[in-house]
């Protein structure tokens, strides 16, 4: 039986910035340049260089690769494949955080959907998608918090959802910095229609009721990040919940799907996900560190070949019944609970925005009030001591007036038509759904 083995992971790699990470991207190039994966997604490649060498190491196993540039800093986007590309794409999500937080820097580094279209010799167009979604927020806390990661959820689910039915097959990896029962998840498997690898590949665990071993968050639960056995882990005790029942969090997905067509006549071949886990757990031999903040996903898929069909070609009926099921499963994938419940969360995050474009303009207008002051004053005082320190005071105003004008006219107007933009394609998402369940 034919099968693809592809692997994602989280490399880390912001320069100046993460530890060790020279020797992180050697350790990670050599060991895929000595694994057996088809198909390599990597996230936070930010260094050029790092890139290359990569690429380099792997070249023998994974000739064609595609680095994806978005942002100032690039998106830190890369696949790497067995099979020839035929096209690539890259959309950047419209809201990435806020250009203020430079600590964060998810604004300045174009956080994006990556994808390449690699033609397999039996099932033909395979789209594969590498993504990493807004990290700020947390778990917890109003949901309207998340409100940027659920405008890339969105944003991430329609271009998935455009490629099935166009007719390709669908392989989606990437940190999408969500655990699994969050919300920006519900959206991303139901309205894409997509299947997590490490769900559908191992049997229900329930949630633990006592501490677990950080092996068993591993290996039960699929733990990729803030693992007590990541060298990177902060060593003081989370005081996040969910951290500390399943000894970190699942926040790396493998995901997958068949294309959409109503009529498969032959039947196309299936693709199944025959097993998933955690990789890259161990530390870098003789170096005693992590390779990298974040744990790697696998997964193996099998493609079954389905025996070919002799039955005559469809009427005209049965292919308008078999459009109007489908349309009907797809429509209902995204429950009208998760679509209400996502509308609320935007809608919240635009009253915020709101409220914070106020208090910046407000800023912005006192500053310019003190800047007048400032200016008539050093007019006045005839003391020469004073001038260098009015100076001072003058360009520090100058930045905060500058800073708060961009934030709260530029950045508030983008973020809220932003905001505004994906409700109102809920909106009418959601008027969808309420008319087809009022004809049932």
């Amino acid at each position: 039986m034919d099968v693809i083995r592809v692997a994602t992971l989280n490399c880390w790699g912001l320069k100046y910035v993460s530890r060790d990470r020279r020797e992180r991207i050697a350790a990670i190039a050599d060991a895929f340049s000595n694994s057996d994966h088809d198909i390599v997604a990597l996230q936070e490649l930010w260094v050029e260089g790092d890139y290359n060498e990569i690429r380099s190491a792997v070249s023998h196993r994974l000739p064609y690769a595609k680095r994806f540039l978005s942002g100032a800093l690039g998106a830190g986007l890369a696949i790497f494949t067995k099979w020839p590309i035929i096209s690539t794409s890259v959309t950047p999500y419209s809201l990435n955080g806020e250009p203020i937080d430079v600590a964060g820097g998810d604004w300045f580094v174009g956080k994006a959907v990556g994808s390449i279209v690699i033609m397999h010799p039996i099932l033909g167009k395979v789209q594969v998608f590498d993504t990493h979604l807004y990290a700020k927020g947390g778990e917890d806390g109003p949901e309207y918090k998340r409100a940027h990661r659920l405008v890339n959820a969105w944003e991430f689910a329609k271009v998935v959802r455009q490629a099935a039915e166009l007719g390709n097959y669908v392989i989606a990896l990437g940190d999408f910095n969500s655990v699994p029962s969050s919300l920006p998840m519900r959206v991303i498997l139901d309205h894409a229609g997509l299947f997590d690898a490490w769900t559908v590949s191992h049997n229900y665990v329930s949630p633990p009721s006592e501490v677990i071993s950080p092996v068993d968050g591993i290996v039960k639960y699929g733990v990729t990040a803030d693992s007590p056995l990541n060298s990177y882990r902060d060593p003081k005790p989370s005081l996040d919940p969910l951290v500390r029942m399943y000894q970190g969090k699942r926040l790396d997905y493998i995901l997958f799907r068949r294309p959409n067509h109503p009529f498969h006549n032959p039947p196309i071949p299936k693709l199944e996900c025959q097993d998933s886990k955690v990789i890259f757990t161990t530390l870098i031999p003789r170096n005693n560190c992590s390779f990298s903040d974040h744990f790697g996903v696998e997964a193996t898929f099998a493609i079954d070949m389905p025996e070919a069909a002799n039955r005559p070609a469809p009427e005209t009926n049965d292919i308008l019944k078999s459009t109007a099921s489908i349309w009907a499963r797809e429509a209902s994938e995204m429950s009208l609970t998760s679509v209400s419940a996502v509308l609320g969360a935007l809608q919240a995050a635009y009253r915020v925005s709101w409220g914070r474009s106020r208090r910046e303009l407000t800023t912005f207008a006192i500053c310019i009030l003190a800047l007048l002051i400032l200016t008539f004053g050093s007019m006045a005082l005839a003391v020469p001591w004073v001038n260098p320190i009015l100076v001072l005071f003058t360009i520090a105003i100058t930045w905060l007036a500058t800073t708060m004008l961009y934030e709260g006219f530029i950045f508030g107007n983008w973020e809220r038509r932003a905001l505004r933009s994906t409700l109102e394609d809920l909106e009418l998402h959601k008027q969808a759904l309420v008319e087809h369940f009022s004809q049932e």
